[in-house]
C-alpha cells in the first residue's frame, strides 16, 4: 500500500514555522519519526533536509475518530444520490447513470447517500424497476442503516422483500454483498482514499469497518497514514487469543483499536432508541443490544485490555450505554451521542467517557431532527453542552456517512451552519480552539518534543480562518508528515 519506510529516513528541519498559540517562528527538527527539537536555528547536520516554511503554520496532524474505510473507498466511486429530495429524484439519478454508464451484466449498480426521512414519496422496488428492469440496483442510505433495492437488486442480495426498503437487521447482515470486491481492488481503493485524506492534513483514522479488521490490516500492512483497527464481536475471540490490547502494534502504522458494538439504530431510519416515541407513532426505535448482553461483552473486552466504542444515537440508548460503562468500569467512547438528556451529559464527564461525535451529521440531519425529534433538538448534537461539562470530544466523519475531511467537521462544530443557512442551535457551538484540539488525538497544538512527527503544514492560521463561516472547509494544506515522512507535499 506504501513504499515509504516510515521513521527511518534522513532528518528534516522545518524552518520558520509558526505554531497555533505559539509566540513566534521556530524551527522543528524531525528525526527517527519524532519531533526531536523545537527552537531557533536548529542544525541537524549535512544529511538533514531543510524545508523553508516561510511563516506557514505547523499543527499536529489531524485524526478522524470514526470511519468505515472500505465503504468510504467504495462510496467515493459510487452513484451519489445524496442530493435527491424524493424517491422520484433518486430514480431519475439512477436512470441517468444507467443510460450513460450501465454496469456489466450480473454486476449491481450501487448508489450511496439517500436520506428518505423527509421525502414526500416512498422508495419502493417498483419505482426502481421502472428504470432498471433486470439490472440489479441497490442504493445504500446515508446513515448506512438502510438500503433500497430493485427487484433484481433483491435477487442480487439473495432476499425477497415486500417493498424493497430494507432497514436495520434486514439490511446490515447483507452489506457485504455490495461491499465485496477482490482484496487487491479494495486495498488499492483504500490506499487512494487515505492518500486523498493526507492532502487534508490527516495523519490517522479509526477504522470501524464491519470486517475482520485484524486480518485486513495485516494484509494491507503499510497504509499511508496511521490506522487503529476496531474489532467486532464476531472476531473478538481471535484478538483475545493473540493477547492484543487497544494500542498494541499490529503492522506498520497499524494499531489494535477498540471493541465496537452498535446498540441502536439511526435518526434517518427512525430506529435510534429514544425515551419518547417518534411523532405520530408509539415507536421509540430499536434497541439492538440490550444491557443484559452489552454489559458482559464490555466486561470481557475490558478484562482483555480493550477500550470500548459503543454506538448510541437515541437518548435512551445513550443512557443505557453510560450505565454499561458505569457497571463495567470500561474505558472508551460513545460513538455519535446524538441525543442526550442533561443528566447524561454530566455522566459522560463523571465516567470519563469520550464523546466521539461527527459534527457534519448535525448539518445533514438538522431538518430531520426538527421533524422526528421535535421539541428535543436543544439537546441534539450537544457539542457545546458536552464541552462545557468537561467531556473530551473526538471529532470524526463516520465516512462514508460524511466525507473524510476533518476541516469540514471542525467548521460544522464551530458554526453549526452550512450552505449559507442560519446556525442551528448556536448554543451548542464550540470554539475553534476546542474543535481543533478535539481533532489532533490529544497532542498539544504548540507541538511537543518526543511526540510522533505526525504533522500538518497549513498556509494560514486555522483559528483566524475559523472566524468566517465555511472558510475552514477550503483551508490549504501544504504538507503532511507521518512518522517524519512526507505523505503529502506541495512546498
Amino acid at each position: 500500500m506504501s513504499n515509504i519506510t516510515f521513521g527511518t529516513n534522513h532528518p528534516v528541519v522545518l524552518t520558520g514555522a509558526r505554531r497555533v498559540g505559539g509566540a513566534g517562528p521556530v524551527d522543528v527538527l524531525v528525526r527517527d519519526g519524532r519531533i526531536a527539537a523545537l527552537g531557533a536555528g536548529l542544525d541537524a547536520g549535512p544529511r538533514a533536509e531543510r524545508v523553508a516554511l516561510d511563516g506557514r503554520f505547523v499543527v499536529p496532524g489531524l485524526w478522524d475518530a470514526h470511519t468505515h474505510l472500505t465503504q468510504w473507498a467504495l462510496a467515493r466511486r459510487r452513484l451519489d444520490v445524496s442530493g435527491a429530495r424524493s424517491a422520484a429524484e433518486a430514480v431519475t439519478l439512477v436512470a441517468r447513470r444507467l443510460a450513460a454508464d450501465p454496469p456489466p451484466a450480473g454486476v449491481a449498480l450501487v448508489g450511496a447517500g439517500f436520506r428518505d426521512a423527509l421525502w414526500p414519496d416512498s422508495p419502493t422496488a417498483r419505482l426502481l424497476d421502472e428504470v432498471a428492469a433486470e439490472v440489479p440496483v441497490v442504493l445504500v442510505s446515508g446513515d448506512l442503516h438502510c438500503a433500497w433495492a430493485s427487484t433484481a437488486g433483491l435477487r442480487f442480495l439473495g432476499v425477497t422483500h415486500p417493498t424493497g426498503l430494507l432497514r436495520e437487521s434486514e439490511w446490515l447482515p447483507l452489506q457485504g454483498a455490495v461491499d465485496h470486491v477482490p482484496d487487491d481492488v479494495a486495498d488499492a481503493l483504500v490506499g487512494d482514499a487515505l492518500r486523498a485524506a493526507a492532502t487534508r492534513g490527516v495523519v490517522g483514522v479509526v477504522d470501524l469497518e464491519i470486517a475482520d479488521n485484524l486480518a485486513v490490516w495485516r494484509r494491507r500492512r503499510t497504509p499511508p497514514v496511521r490506522v487503529r483497527a476496531g474489532v467486532w464481536e464476531d472476531h473478538l475471540d481471535r484478538v483475545v487469543r493473540e493477547d492484543l490490547h487497544t494500542g498494541d502494534r499490529v503492522a506498520d502504522l497499524v494499531e489494535q483499536g477498540p471493541f465496537k458494538v452498535i446498540t441502536d439504530g439511526s435518526l434517518n431510519t427512525r430506529t435510534a432508541y429514544c425515551h419518547d416515541p417518534y411523532p405520530g407513532s408509539s415507536h421509540r426505535g430499536v434497541l439492538a443490544v440490550p444491557p443484559e448482553r452489552l454489559v458482559p461483552l464490555m466486561t470481557y473486552a475490558r478484562a482483555h485490555g480493550l477500550r470500548c466504542a459503543i454506538h448510541a444515537i437515541g437518548d435512551a440508548a445513550n443512557g443505557l450505554a453510560l450505565d454499561a460503562f458505569a457497571a463495567t468500569g470500561a474505558a472508551g467512547s460513545i460513538e455519535h451521542a446524538q441525543l442526550l438528556t442533561a443528566g447524561d451529559v454530566a455522566r459522560f464527564a463523571e465516567l470519563g467517557v469520550v464523546a466521539s461525535v461527527q459534527p457534519e451529521h448535525a448539518m445533514d440531519d438538522r431538518d430531520v431532527a426538527d421533524h422526528h425529534w421535535a421539541g428535543r433538538t436543544d439537546r441534539a448534537f450537544a457539542f457545546g453542552a458536552l464541552h462545557r461539562a468537561g467531556v473530551r470530544l473526538a471529532l470524526g466523519s463516520d465516512a462514508p456517512v460524511a466525507p473524510l475531511d476533518p476541516w469540514a467537521a471542525i467548521d460544522a462544530a464551530v458554526w453549526r451552519a452550512r450552505d449559507g443557512r442560519e446556525p442551528w442551535h448556536p448554543e451548542q457551538r464550540i470554539d475553534a480552539l476546542a474543535a481543533l484540539t478535539s481533532s489532533v488525538d490529544g497532542r498539544p497544538l504548540t507541538l511537543r518534543v518526543g511526540d510522533p512527527a505526525d504533522l500538518a503544514v497549513l498556509d494560514e492560521d486555522p483559528l483566524v480562518l475559523a472566524g468566517a463561516a465555511g472558510a475552514l472547509r477550503s483551508i490549504a494544506v501544504s504538507g503532511t508528515l507521518v512518522a517524519g515522512e512526507w505523505v503529502h507535499r506541495a512546498i
